[in-house]
């Protein structure tokens, strides 16, 4: 289901501003220049597919932010945006439980909202802790990163911050008040990077102490970031946003550098780094297999490269799908690699027949057409020589699959 968001604006021009910026986030604009306008189209709507609101401060028969009670009322996250940047506006605007308040001030704010925007989806998903030995600071924190779609997790002190953490494996962020009952905040930042390294899980530091060097302090600890007490309602939520961008951004170079660019399966690299660590661990049964598919030039000569990238990508799908619980790569080319810890040989032959019968049954269709294919596979069980020796004998065996026909599985358990 496609999330709706309701635009309330009268400017035309920034109603289309803000209508292709919802749109670009995947969301549905359902648009109003009037509250009595909003109320109609709302009303015949349902609620739940309402992912937030975009409302104009001041409208021709909403002129005092009347329609932000209206959706606040109507239990729809609402973003504000208005043309006065006045301090009473402002104030008057944050007073309410807005998600946001956006000012339109310069094109760069408009960029803010786009972001907000895709957050508001992908922040159901995200758990944040906060740790604080005050239950009204803890609520206060809370509520506003609700108002954001976040998870929220409340803590009264370190160690039942550290038992939230070991329970809820989504939880990408932690604010910590410096005052933490069973150690100070700097020690149970200090704690958590033990365990959990910056890339994978963002801390803020915040605390209402006059010491000068007490964000420095948290910063050493290895906290992400600091914030000061009382702190701007704004100033919270753009640090929130921006720490938890940064664990995404991390996120996305390391998939991007372990994973093939075109079909997505973990690369070559990636895959001797996987295979090396659960290698360490001396697993009884180990099996490795490589999976070439027969004839590829033909499909590129036949069909066009396009057909060919097509024909890789459902075959990693297939890969993937098949084998999920063991480690693959697409090794290059039209090659794919795949690793097998403690699973029976027999049970490694089994599972790599059924995947190549499921190949040559299903022809892959492009532009109107079906490609047929097949794959040669070759897989060795030797497990007590290291990968490498285990590569070049699987290329052996795949190599003697290749010529003798295609289309099959050569095996040592069967040599």
């Amino acid at each position: 289901m496609q999330r709706k968001v309701l635009v309330i604006e009268d400017s035309a021009v920034s109603m289309n501003l803000v209508t292709r910026l919802v749109q670009q986030a995947k969301l549905m604009p359902i648009c109003a220049a009037t509250l009595t306008e909003a109320k109609h189209l709302f009303s015949q709507s349902n609620p739940e597919e309402f992912l937030c609101a975009v409302v104009d401060y001041h409208l021709p028969d909403a002129p005092h932010g009347e329609a932000i009670d209206y959706a606040i009322a109507s239990f729809v996250p609402t973003i504000v945006i208005t043309g006065r940047l006045d301090e009473e506006t402002r104030t008057h605007v944050l007073s309410k439980e807005v998600v946001d308040y956006i000012p339109k001030e310069n094109t760069q704010v408009y960029d803010y909202l786009s972001r907000l925007l895709a957050r508001m989806e992908k922040n159901k998903h995200i758990g944040v802790l906060v740790v604080d030995h005050m239950r009204s600071s803890r609520t206060s924190m809370a509520s506003l990163l609700r108002r954001h779609n976040f998870e929220t997790f409340e803590a009264s002190s370190a160690q039942e911050g550290l038992d939230i953490l070991h329970q809820r494996d989504n939880v990408q962020l932690i604010v910590t008040d410096f005052k933490v009952p069973d150690m100070n905040g700097t020690q149970f930042v200090a704690e958590l990077r033990k365990s959990w390294p910056k890339e994978q899980l963002a801390i803020i530091g915040v605390s209402s102490g006059n010491s000068a060097l007490l964000s420095a302090r948290f910063i050493k600890s290895g906290a992400n970031d600091f914030l000061q007490k009382p702190y701007c309602h704004e100033e919270f939520l753009v640090r929130i946003m921006q720490n938890v961008e940064y664990i995404e951004n991390v996120e996305t170079i390391r998939r991007a550098a372990n994973s093939d660019y075109l079909t997505g399966l973990p690369n070559r690299r990636h895959f001797f780094y996987s295979v090396n660590h659960v290698a360490r661990t001396s697993p009884a049964l180990q099996s490795v297999a490589l999976i070439d598919l027969d004839h590829f030039k033909r499909v590129n000569d036949q069909f066009g490269h396009d057909a060919g990238d097509k024909v890789l990508k459902e075959v990693a799908k297939l890969i993937a799908n098949h084998f999920s619980d063991h480690n693959v790569s697409r090794f290059g080319g039209e090659e794919f690699c795949l690793y097998f810890a403690n699973v029976a040989a027999e049970e490694v032959d089994k599972s790599l027949e059924s995947f190549r019968r499921a190949v040559r049954e299903r022809p892959i269709r492009h532009q109107q057409q079906d490609i047929p294919i097949s794959a040669s596979i070759g897989v060795t069980h030797q497990g007590r020589k290291n990968l490498d020796a285990m590569l070049a004998k699987a290329d052996e065996l795949l190599y003697r699959a290749k010529s003798s026909g295609r289309n099959q599985l050569q095996s040592d358990l069967l040599a």
